[in-house]
């Protein structure tokens, strides 16, 4: 279980500063660059126009996502470049990530679905945070990805 006390911070991308917008950009590409090996362009011109929710312990940037809102990366709202530092990994802090991001979501974009690009093997954890697979499985910069979307909770 999480023993990290994580400070939550969220800003749209004109409010970031170079030194939380340079933190996002490496931890973003310690695990999709590095990490998983695999060399695609992560700056794809999104980042912009998108809020940015950030976990701190202490000054380390430790936890990332981007949200979305509808008409931008899918119809729907969105999350996506969910990433926790591998040096973090295994306290949880993954869960809390998107139980924030979900809830920034709702109240940034209203409360409506939700969809995101999942890689497969990480399927069973978004279903247990409400998200259904909506689509079939695909290739992602040659990474099994699903689609799947978490319905509003009335």
């Amino acid at each position: 279980m999480n023993t990290l006390k994580l400070t939550w911070l969220y800003k749209p991308f004109p409010e970031l500063t170079p030194f939380e917008l340079y933190a996002i950009l490496r931890l973003r590409s310690e695990v999709f660059v590095v990490e998983q090996n695999c060399v695609f362009l992560d700056a794809d011109n999104k980042d912009q126009i998108a809020h940015h929710l950030m976990g701190y312990n202490g000054d380390d940037l430790v936890a990332y996502t981007r949200l979305l809102d509808k008409d931008t990366a899918y119809k729907l709202m969105s999350i996506g470049r969910v990433v926790t530092s591998p040096n973090y990994r295994g306290a949880g802090i993954g869960k809390e990530l998107m139980e924030e991001s979900i809830q920034l979501c709702y109240q940034l974009f209203g409360k409506d679905y939700i969809k995101i690009g999942a890689q497969l093997y990480l399927q069973k954890f978004y279903e247990s945070l409400g998200f259904k697979q909506s689509s079939e499985m695909y290739l992602e910069d040659d990474i099994e990805h699903i689609e799947m979307i978490k319905q509003f909770d009335r």
